[in-house]
């Protein structure tokens, strides 16, 4: 509860900070070529729902294209990833940017990955305490099959991480991302570019939420 409460923000500034810092090559280099690339922003913006499912708008580099049908509707994934956009995916080079909103305070280094506004009213109770706390650039989950497990197993990690929070467990989570990146693991479903959809049910209505 202490390191939750006075120690783990700071700790997420200094750092985002340093690691901005370290990338900062990376993220201009990744910054011109996707600009020039798209010919437009090279991020991608989406709003997702942070702690006490306050909305707030993520940050990545920008790996598919803006791609329609000849009705108006986007593409899926699969058609609108470039090549490119595979190797950012596939290196994590895409979450960089999030570190700025590490630096916000929208995020912080560790925490349950923020997801889509959309699966706010699907999630049982006890799933929706994973937004007790601020979501993570990295989390347990992430360190323990990523995109390569079931929705209900990911979400169980994300409630014990919740339930068991220190700055020796956010450690251990920052270096095993670390090895996970350079390995790539799990950075997929099988079959799907990132991970299926979830589909799961509850009654409550949690959407009802202000943008920052």
């Amino acid at each position: 509860m202490i390191y939750q409460k006075f120690i783990k923000r700071p700790l997420d500034f200094v750092i985002s900070s340093l690691m901005l810092l370290l990338l900062s090559p990376i993220f201009l280099l990744l910054f011109v070529i996707l600009g020039l690339y798209h010919k437009s922003s090279p991020f991608f913006t989406q709003p997702r729902p942070g702690k006490n499912g306050k909305i707030f708008f993520i940050l990545k580099f920008k790996t598919m294209l803006d791609s329609y049908d000849e009705q108006g509707h986007l593409l899926s994934d699969e058609e609108r990833i470039t090549e490119l956009g595979k190797v950012i995916r596939k290196s994590s080079l895409d979450e960089i940017p999030q570190l700025l909103n590490v630096l916000r305070g929208d995020m912080s280094m560790v925490g349950p990955r923020p997801l889509l506004i959309e699966y706010l009213n699907l999630y049982s109770d006890e799933q929706h305490k994973r937004h007790d706390i601020k979501p993570g650039v990295t989390g347990w989950a992430q360190i323990n099959g990523r995109n390569g497990i079931s929705w209900e197993q990911k979400f169980k990690y994300d409630i014990w991480y919740i339930d068991n929070c220190s700055l020796a467990l956010d450690i251990k989570i920052l270096f095993s991302t670390f090895f996970n990146v350079l390995s790539g693991k799990g950075i997929s479903q099988e079959g799907h570019i990132s991970m299926k959809k979830f589909t799961g049910n509850s009654t409550k209505d949690y959407t009802n939420q202000s943008v920052l």
